[in-house]
């Protein structure tokens, strides 16, 4: 992005900037800054009767000012919230000399300067918890001026609410929106909770390549590179699930990571290119033991967040209490499509998919036909948690056949608000008919689907070797972080969500 040609205001703080430093102020100084106490604590622990913060020490970004001669009130922004600083001319300049709050105080600094206060709490004349400060350092000059929220007969203005922008410059959007960052407190929170709950059962965290020679594990459209050295493509991982199979065949019982995706598809308010996937696999266990341990850990999560079971999402409320309701997917889709697709081939589901005005193509098989019904006519009433269950072969290669119809998988899919949220099997151990499997799916990318999988040859081998009965889950962090924050986008739940070009050469809003 390159810098064009400077506002008034912005002309203004570099002329202040370079005025600070012909007084001798340095505006970004090197040294450490000690800060003793957060906004918050200072609520949290000051007594007035006792005057018990005596000696404190802040830093924050300046977020108002009102200069009233030799006094002035600041609101000071840290990361735990804000708190009133009280300035006083002859406090902080006890000397002759008054040019700290004179000139640089009262004319240099501005609103979005980061500035440390060393003072002593104390409640004012108004009733108000402030900070009366005895010395000030400047710690940061801004040189852009922040949008900040304004209020006028209880309508607010000049927020800072335009999505795109709001992405885009989420450092900004984190100053003026500071309710944003406690979604991603949140988000920590959740993983956090769910690697504590892993740990507790013995499982180890690894890690797993991002660059792959082979994209597997999923059916998606990859990204692809080129290695210079090796002279050979490579592509960013679409899933790290054929690694993590590896490491049960190597011998650990437990293994997970969370883990950067990429897929190469289209994004929309619950997809991005880049997302976060938790992935886990436990040796001698199935997918029916994976269903209750996952209930377990949504339940956990939900109550480390809320202390309640029950969370609010738009106009909902939904029950992650466990148990979840089971449902064969063949079910679901007699449940609420009114048709059986039990043993229909692919000519047979196409006149199914036409009756119920379901678009196909010919490059999809029976697999993507009957996901094409299930997506059209049931994904949209799983409101409450519920598992289902036993997917067609053709749309699970890396799922054993299922123990009592080879037709269908052990394979479950948790839904949620009507979204995907988790993805498990009972693992698929036979090497002969995990080489069929991925056989098929060539025929399938040959028949134009360029979601099909790839072949990894060293996969099968590793499984040659043995690999024992295994359950593995992956869920997506992002989507569970917008199902326990209540929020309606993707993009709001991460820091920085892949976003076009901008338009325009700064990336600012007008001011």
């Amino acid at each position: 992005m390159e810098i064009t040609e400077l506002n008034e205001q912005e002309i203004i703080r570099r002329e202040s900037l370079k005025a600070m430093r012909e007084l001798g102020t340095e505006p970004y100084p090197a040294e450490s800054y000690e800060v003793t106490i957060t906004t918050q604590e200072i609520k949290e622990r000051f007594d007035p009767q006792l005057k018990n913060l005596e000696d404190i020490s802040i830093a924050g970004r300046i977020m108002t000012r009102r200069v009233m001669g030799a006094a002035s009130f600041i609101e000071l922004q840290d990361q735990t919230g804000r708190i009133q600083v009280y300035i006083k001319r002859d406090d902080i300049c006890p000397g002759e000399d008054k040019t700290l709050y004179n000139t640089i105080f009262k004319k240099l600094l501005d609103i979005g300067d980061i500035i440390g206060i060393k003072g002593y709490a104390f409640i004012t004349n108004a009733g108000e918890l402030s900070v009366h400060a005895r010395e000030i350092k400047v710690l940061s000059k801004s040189l852009r001026v922040l949008p900040i929220v304004k209020e006028k007969e209880g309508q607010k203005y000049d927020a800072f609410t335009d999505p795109e922008q709001r992405y885009r410059m989420r450092y900004v959007d984190m100053i003026v929106n500071p309710q944003v960052r406690e979604v991603f407190v949140k988000r920590t929170q959740i993983m956090n909770t769910m690697r504590s709950f892993f740990n507790e059962h013995g499982y180890m965290e690894v890690e797993t390549p991002i660059l792959q020679p082979i994209p597997g594990g999923a059916t998606a459209r990859p990204f692809i590179t080129h290695h210079n050295a090796l002279d050979m493509p490579l592509y960013l991982r679409i899933a790290n699930e054929l690694y993590l199979k590896r490491l049960i065949v190597g011998g650990f019982t437990g293994v997970y990571e969370f883990a950067k995706d990429f897929r190469n598809e289209g994004m929309d308010r619950t997809h991005n290119p880049e997302f976060t996937v938790l992935e886990i696999y436990v040796a001698y266990k199935d997918y029916f033991w994976m269903m209750e341990f996952v209930e377990k850990m949504i339940e956990r999560v939900a109550m480390t967040l809320h202390n309640k079971t029950a969370v609010t999402l738009s106009d909902k409320e939904i029950e992650f209490k466990a148990p979840y309701r089971r449902l064969p997917m063949l079910e679901a889709i007699k449940e609420y499509a009114g048709v059986d697709v039990a043993g229909k081939d692919q000519k047979e589901l196409r006149e199914i998919c036409n009756n119920l005005n379901i678009p196909v193509n010919s490059t999809m098989g029976v697999g993507k036909l009957i996901d094409a019904i299930f997506g059209e006519y049931c994904e949209k009433h799983l409101i409450q948690p519920t598992f289902i269950t036993d997917y067609p072969v053709e749309t699970s290669p890396l799922t054993k056949r299922h123990r009592s119809n080879p037709a269908l998988t052990e394979r479950f899919e948790l839904f949620v608000n009507g979204k995907e949220l988790a993805n498990a099997y009972s693992e698929l151990n036979d090497p002969i008919d995990q080489l069929e499997r991925f056989r098929e799916q060539v025929k399938l990318k040959d028949q134009g689907d360029d979601e099909a999988m790839f072949i990894d040859m060293d996969f099968v081998r590793a499984l040659e070797y043995g690999m024992p009965p295994t359950s593995g889950m992956g869920i997506g962090i992002d989507r569970l972080t917008m199902f326990m924050t209540d929020s309606s986008s993707i993009q709001d739940v991460l820091f920085f969500p892949q976003m076009r070009p901008e338009k325009s050469g700064r990336g600012d809003q007008e001011e």
